[in-house]
């Protein structure tokens, strides 16, 4: 039974190394252990802290972008509007303008054709006068040709004339 248990100056030896190693790492060790495991907790706080900046920015680029779409969309909703309406306005003004120039187009069509109406009327009555005045004289020429006619022409004026 040897094997299994350790003699007494084994022990105390074995104590003694450790007791030695441990005062070593204490004394030399221990410190820049400590300080860098403090250094490496101060750097993960520091990145997790950044981390979480870095995500609030995140938030805050991502809730403007949000706003300036919508900006964005409000202002192209208001253009588009705003062209619809002028448009609109300017069909209107331009079929406003084109029924005002038919209207005058016209009345200025039916002046036209009222005057040349005129016109042709009284060029009408002058030929009629000038026919009705050419007939008749042919007409009296006729009858006026011989003396009898001229006499009993004469004779029934005067009988008209003393009957008014």
């Amino acid at each position: 039974m040897d094997l299994v248990q350790p003699g007494l100056g084994l022990v105390i030896w074995m104590t003694v190394a450790f007791l030695v190693v441990l005062f070593l790492l204490g004394k030399f060790a221990w410190e820049p252990i400590l300080t860098m495991i403090r250094e490496r907790e101060a750097s993960i706080e520091d990145a997790l802290k950044e981390a979480e900046k870095a995500k609030d920015a995140m938030r805050k680029l991502k809730s403007d972008n949000e706003q300036l779409l919508n900006e964005a969309r409000q202002e192209r909703e208001e253009i588009v509007k705003s062209a619809r309406e002028m448009k609109n306005s300017i069909l209107s003004d331009a079929e406003t303008k084109a029924n005002e120039k038919g209207d005058k187009i016209i009345l200025e069509a039916r002046e036209q054709i009222n005057a040349e109406k005129s016109a042709a009327i009284s060029e009408l009555r002058n030929q009629v006068a000038e026919l009705s005045i050419e007939i008749a004289e042919k007409i009296v020429k006729q009858e006026l040709a011989s003396n009898d006619k001229q006499k009993e022409l004469i004779q029934s004026a005067l009988e008209s004339s003393k009957l008014n």
